[in-house]
């Protein structure tokens, strides 16, 4: 998968991710957290890739993304290992 940061500010980031899964994934975790001014994704044409635009106020841009990762993998995790307790 295929990603790009094309603005890295403070509290301004814009990154291209080839995934719209996964940009939309993002966008809801982004948008749990307090910090966020905005969070959303934009795909200019359906051949191109989405960018999501992220602003948060009081926490780096980066570290929201971080921890919106951070978070995904985690409920990945758990909901991986209550399918395992399933079986």
């Amino acid at each position: 998968m295929d990603i790009k940061i094309l603005q890295d500010d403070k509290n301004e980031l814009r990154v291209e991710i080839g995934s719209i899964t996964l940009v939309e994934i993002l966008r809801v975790y982004l948008n749990e957290d307090s910090s966020m001014s905005f969070a959303a994704w934009r795909r200019e044409h359906p051949s191109k890739n989405p960018v999501l635009h992220v602003k948060t106020s009081g926490k780096a841009a980066k570290k929201a993304l971080q921890d919106a990762i951070d978070a995904v993998e985690k409920d990945t995790n758990k909901l991986f290992n209550e399918f395992k307790k399933a079986k």
